[in-house]
């Protein structure tokens, strides 16, 4: 019997030729829909994509649950669904990818190969010693204080410049601009995993002990702290393969899919 997959959160399917179980994870301040245009340049695989807490059509997040650990418990029960526990492949970009990289640390029983497009763990920049995370920590304490001083949307907009797709808060819709504000809190709430480690996904020898193909994703133009977290990334795990594409950055795999698409493929083919 097909589990009934939205009694778990939200979806979004593509069938893409093939029973092949993709799960892929959004960036933070999107859904699942932002996966379509990377999703109709892929064959052979059946993308499911789901709606975070607080995002798309799920739930608001109620600002007590740890958002990491509530959104990889999220994702696990999907995974263990579509791939009748078996493994399957992730594809995770920005804040989920850092939870794909977490399942696949937890639940390695549930994971193929990995696809991690800009996993924003900035720990592993820290951690590494690189001088990209001191200027970048600098900027993200500005927009802390911007957000503790009620100023969301000043927040909003420091946060998008570097984040977004290229574009100015301003130059957002209406409808876009009130998604991303009413929703800017929750990047706040990422920092104790993605700038602390509090998961330990940097713990020692925890990144070399990953047994699956990995395939790092990034866009040439992206801030700088991303070149770090990759470089560390591919230092430690055993079975990584990294990309970059000219001209891309963060938003990579919606604004270059056509550049992304065939290297994935590639990548789950010889898994």
């Amino acid at each position: 019997m097909t589990p009934d997959l939205s009694a778990i959160a939200p979806i979004r399917q593509w069938d893409r030729g093939g029973e092949r179980p993709v799960l892929a994870l959004h960036c933070s301040l999107a859904h699942a829909g932002a996966w379509s245009a990377l999703a109709a340049l892929l064959q052979g695989v059946t993308i499911t994509a789901f709606d975070q807490p607080g995002h798309g059509r799920a739930p608001d997040w109620d600002g007590v649950q740890e958002i990491h650990g509530l959104t990889t418990g999220i994702a696990i029960s999907l995974a263990e669904a579509i791939g009748g526990g078996k493994p399957i492949d992730l594809l995770g970009h920005s804040f989920g990818g850092t939870v794909a990289l977490r399942i696949a640390l937890e639940r390695p029983d549930l994971v193929r190969s990995l696809v991690l497009v800009e996993p924003v763990i900035f720990a592993a920049a820290r951690a590494s010693g690189h001088p990209a995370f001191a200027p970048f920590h600098e900027g993200h304490m500005a927009f802390i204080r911007l957000l503790n001083e009620g100023k969301r949307e000043e927040a909003a907009a420091l946060f998008h410049a570097s984040w977004g797709g290229g574009e100015a808060l301003s130059e957002l819709s209406e409808r876009q601009r009130r998604y991303i504000i009413d929703r800017i809190h929750h990047i706040a709430a990422q920092n104790p995993v993605l700038l602390q480690d509090a998961a330990g996904l940097l713990a020692f020898m925890r990144l070399e002990s990953l047994g699956v193909p990995v395939l790092l994703v990034e866009g040439g133009a992206s801030p700088p702290i991303i070149d770090a977290i990759m470089e560390e990334l591919d230092r430690r795990i055993p079975q990584a393969q990294r990309l970059v594409v000219p001209g891309a950055g963060h938003m990579v795999p919606i604004t270059h899919a056509k550049a992304v698409a065939p290297t994935v493929q590639a990548h789950w083919a010889a898994c």
